[in-house]
Order: structure tokens, then sequence, then C-alpha cells
């Protein structure tokens, strides 16, 4: 769950009972449903009958599916039938994918085609890629944000990501359930949990939480229902889940990557980014789909940012002869399991030669999230959510109090299990972006958040911070209240600078547990350097095992 809404947020609404999500999963058996399950959904599933491939689709790549596409050995078709019928079979326990596209088959065709007669169009041609179900398609595919209000907005343009993924040769193969509103419609909301998709389960233990807001596409990665899924981020959701489901996640500099046609919480903080199984796919899809997009002033620089070829992000060499700062304050010494798993971390960043540095810790700052953050974040959604609804064709509510009336019409399938502080709280601002008030917010969280990070980092002259990501999944429920564990993304989100999470290693021998490097604006390749040098060398991540529960000890 974002640490956004859990600790300043939950802070600033008291906190009630909680709703228990897990009565179906009751009969569950420990091991991945066989074909006969039906999948839940809106779109049909052309894939059922899919014939098996000769590929692992939990562990290969996109350049290992890339070469057997160009070496004749599998093409796009085939390889898209086999990840909807894998959607067929595994989504019914896991919830992760809340549509399917019913033109993925025919986009697939078209891929061979092109494939075929021209050559590849780029890095993903042919390569199926979920998206999280509140980036804008211009296509038979809804986008909801997971709310029941928006099921009938029709937007006419792809946003900017969905076209540079198409351009690059991708096939989009549906979208994925996501905490509603990306978790900022009230600070008791479930983790995962949409009025549209229902509940999403973690695939590493089915009980637990996946975590979000970019639950399923965090679950259908690590699941393998798609090569990579993109996710959403403003603060942690991508990286929690990412963490909670043994998945690297990528959430990069503000302006690398557009937010044109995405539903926002605020164009401060929000960002897109892959997830995947390894950081070869994320970096890979976070090179396809940045690039500066005249319609968000933020991206001018996302051009230039990234090198030309991907390949150059994957050096196993990359933390040879670089200082990493250690983040252990309000990290470790609170799990047994995360200590365990961190500690065998930074042995290995010694044995790739970096130079370890204790004690570089960044400072948080309550009274920056309490004071500064929550208002202004408040005002900015209103603003942005006021502009999307505007801007979005279709028979939909057209503003923010209408979002709130409808959710009191539908209270029975919208409102069941929380509320809608944040909306109501949101409303009760003005939006307006140029009050000095506002403003001054603003400047103060953002300027703490980047000091917090640039600071540690030219103090101790490092390459980068690592720190434990989060601690393991939490049971699928409300998890409000206080938490002894810091957050790790709060202030890279609010600072607007890059983050990822990379599989560490497991708690109680089940429970994904992910590590981070953190740095400054637009080192956004360098993290990934690392991520990668880290993971050829911490062969960390196993296969989910769809466990009901966690074994008693």
């Amino acid at each position: 769950m974002s640490p956004f809404v859990t600790e300043p947020l939950r802070r600033a609404v008291v906190a009630v009972t909680s709703v228990c999500l897990l009565a179906s999963l009751a009969a569950c058996a420990d091991q991945a449903p066989s074909s006969s399950d039906a999948a839940p959904g809106r779109s049909s599933r052309p894939g059922a009958g899919a014939p098996p491939l000769a590929v692992d689709l939990d562990r290969v790549t996109i350049v290992d599916l890339q070469r057997a596409m160009n070496g004749e050995e599998l093409t796009s078709e085939q390889l898209t039938r086999a990840y909807l019928e894998r959607i067929r079979r595994l989504n019914p326990r896991l919830g992760a994918v809340v549509d399917t596209n019913p033109d993925a088959i025919a986009l697939a065709r078209r891929s061979d085609t092109v494939r075929g007669s021209k050559g590849s169009r780029g890095p993903l041609e042919g390569i199926p890629v979920l998206l999280k179900e509140n980036i804008d398609t211009a296509d038979r595919q809804p986008t909801t944000a997971g709310s029941e209000a928006l099921s009938k907005a029709e937007p006419t343009k792809d946003a900017f990501l969905v076209q540079r993924l198409r351009d690059a040769g991708a096939v989009i193969l549906g979208k994925t359930n996501m905490s509603e509103w990306a978790n900022f419609r009230s600070p008791r909301a479930i983790a995962g949990w949409s009025g549209v998709g229902g509940q999403t389960h973690n695939p590493y233990v089915l009980d637990r939480s996946p975590s979000g807001s970019s639950s399923g596409s965090a679950v259908a990665a690590a699941a393998g229902l798609a090569a990579v899924t993109i996710g959403t981020e403003t603060d942690g959701s991508i990286v929690s889940p990412a963490s909670m489901t043994s998945t690297v996640g990528f959430k990069p500099t503000l302006g690398m990557v557009s937010r044109s046609g995405i539903v926002p919480i605020t164009e401060r903080h929000d960002s897109a980014g892959p997830i995947a199984r390894n950081a070869t796919d994320a970096a890979l899809t976070l090179w396809a789909i940045h690039g500066s997009d005249p319609a968000d002033a933020e991206t001018a620089r996302a051009d230039a940012e990234l090198p030309a070829d991907y390949r150059t992000m994957l050096d196993r060499d990359a933390l040879r002869g670089k200082r990493v700062g250690v983040w252990r304050k309000g990290h470790t010494g609170i799990d047994p399991d995360v200590d365990r798993v961190f500690a065998a971390t930074v042995k290995r960043l010694k044995d790739l030669g970096a130079t370890v540095v204790e004690g570089a810790d960044v400072p948080s700052s309550p009274t920056m999230a309490q004071e500064h953050l929550v208002p202004a974040v408040l005002t900015e959604f209103k603003h942005d959510i006021n502009a999307y609804l505007a801007a979005t064709p279709g028979s939909h509510p057209k503003d923010l109090a209408g979002l709130i009336a409808y959710n009191k019409q539908h209270a029975r399938t919208e409102m069941a299990l929380f509320g809608q502080e944040l909306f109501e709280m949101a409303e009760k601002t003005d939006g307006d972006l140029s009050d000095p008030v506002h403003r001054q917010h603003r400047e103060t969280a953002t300027r703490t958040a980047r000091q917090a990070i640039d600071g540690t980092l030219a103090k101790y002259r490092l390459d980068a911070i690592i720190t434990p990501t989060e601690l393991p999944a939490p049971a699928v429920d409300y998890q409000g209240g206080a938490t002894p564990f810091t957050s790790s993304s709060q202030n890279s989100a609010v600072a607007g600078y890059p983050h990822v999470t990379v599989p560490g290693g497991y708690a109680e021998g089940a429970l994904p547990l992910g590590v981070s490097f953190l740095g400054t604006r637009f080192s956004d390749a360098r993290l990934l350097s690392y991520a990668y040098a880290l993971e050829q060398v911490t062969p960390a991540r196993t296969s989910p095992r769809y466990l009901s529960t966690l074994p008693s000890r």
C-alpha cells in the first residue's frame, strides 16, 4: 500500500474497523488452478486451448522471446495466445487482470506480418504487455481507475506511453486491477481492491496483500501473465507491490515518462514505470516508453536522459568502484528476515566491488508530511482530477463533486468496505494551484524531500543509496495505523527522483522481500544498471507457488 496514504494521510483521518476479504479463498488448494477454471472479466478470452510453448513463461526474458521470434521458433500470435490461456487459468484466484484486449490476437498477427515483411519496429515487437487500468487506451478496453463511476468513459486518444509501446511493436494484452483511485479515495482502503475488479491476491501466499496501488500489474508480472506490465506511482505504488511480489519495479524520475492520458492524483508526483520479473525487461521497457511529450512539459529533458541503446544499462560490472550508502535507520531491527536478507545483499555489493558506506540514513520528516505534503496533494488532486474528468468523453461524473455523489448513490458496491474521506477532504480545498499558501506547501515538501536525498548523497559522496523496500506482505485487509517501518519511497516520490526495487529474498520461506536503490534526479540509467548487476549474483527470485496460506511452523 502506498506509504503516502498509509502514513501521513492516515494520521489525518481517524482509523476505524477493517473488513477481511479472505473467505472466498478458504477452499483453495496450494497449487496453480487447472485449465478448467473459468476466468472472470469483462472481455472475451480468445486464448483458450492454446498449445503449450517451448519457453518457460515464468523465467523467459523479452530478449529471449525476441530471439525466438526472429529465429521463427515462435510467433507473436502463439505467445499472445499462451499468455491469454495463462490468464484464463490463473486469474480466477489472483484477480490481477480485469480485462483482456479483444483485439490482442489481431494485433499479434499484425506484428508477425510486420516482422516478416519489414522487420521489427522496436524492442517490444510482438511482446504482450499489460497496463494498469488508469492508463487510457483509445480502443475497446475501459479505463476506470478501478471505479464503476468511469465504466462509460470513452478516451479518444491513447496515453502517450501507450503510443510509445505501440510504436515499439508491443501487443496491448489487457488491463490490470488496482487499488481503486490509486489508493486515494480513503485512508482506510484495502490494497488491491477496486469496485470494478474486486480483490487482487498475492501469488506467493494468496491470503497476503499484494500491496498497491499497482497491485494487479505486480501480481500479473510475478505470475507470468504477460512479458511485462506497466504500473503507476504517486508514492510507493510501483515499488511496494513489486517488493511484495518478488518483481523488479522501477519508478522513474518525474518527467522521464509522460503522464498524458493517465488518471491523475498529482502531476507533481505521478510517474508510470515497468514492473517485470527481471531487470533486463524493466530496462528495455523503460527505454521504450520514455520520451518527451509536447503535452507534458515535465518531459522536456526525457529524450536525452537515457542512453541511445538500452543494453548499455545491462552492465554486470556497474557496481565496481561505486560508493553505495546503506540506509538502515527505520528499516532494520524490525523484522529478522528483512535484516537477514539485507545483510546478505550488502555483502553481495562488496563482492561486486562496490564501496559500502554505512550510516547513510535518509532523514524522514513527519512535519513535512503532515503540515505541507498532505494539504498540497489534496489541492493538486482536486485540480488534476477535475481537469482529467472534464476532458474525457463519455457518460461519467465530470468533476470530483460528481464522483463523491456517484459513490454515495452506489454505496452498496463502491463503499461497502471503506469510505471516501480523501475525496471529501480534497473537495473542500479550492483546487487552486496558483494560491500562495498552496505553492508554499508544495515548495516546502519538494525542497525537504530533495534535500534529504541529495544531502545524503553529497555528505557521503555516494553514487546511490540501498535500503530494504518493505516489510513482508501483511494479510489482505486494511493495514492502517502506525508502523515502525519508515517509508522507503516517500522522499523519492515527493522529490521526483527515481527508485528501483529488486528481489532480495524471502521471509518465512515464502513472502518476497525487495531491496531498493535510490538516487538523484535523472540517475535512472545508473540505478537500473546497479539493479541488473546485483541481480546477476543474487538468484533471489523463485516462481510463485500459490500457497493458500503460510504453512504452520
